[in-house]
């Protein structure tokens, strides 16, 4: 079983979190998971649900201050393996180009 989570940890701080998120993120070198960080937040894929939770539960440690805000989106398909990439790639197929546009 593949489980796909978009983790989004941020310190509620005016100015730049940029120093704190990457805190976050290097927290989930420490767990077997893939991920892939974007503007808006951090997709990783594990292969068990236990498995995400520790590592979400890590990079939300692992951000200072006296507020921060963690949210946890979930996709944790059971019928059968799918990676995030796949997912992607679903949407490309039908949309007949790269999802991706550039300004």
């Amino acid at each position: 079983m593949t489980v796909i989570a978009l983790l989004s940890v941020a310190p509620v701080v005016e100015g730049s979190m940029a120093e704190e998120v990457a805190k976050a993120v290097a927290a989930l070198d420490d767990f077997d998971v893939s991920y892939e960080t974007n503007p808006m937040g951090t997709v990783i894929e594990a292969d068990s649900a236990d498995e995400l939770f520790a590592a979400a539960q890590a990079a939300h440690e692992a951000v200072d201050g006296d507020r921060v805000s963690t949210v946890l989106k979930i996709d944790d398909k059971r019928t059968r393996e799918q990676r995030a990439r796949e997912k992607v790639d679903a949407v490309e197929e039908a949309l007949g180009r790269e999802a991706k546009r550039e300004r």
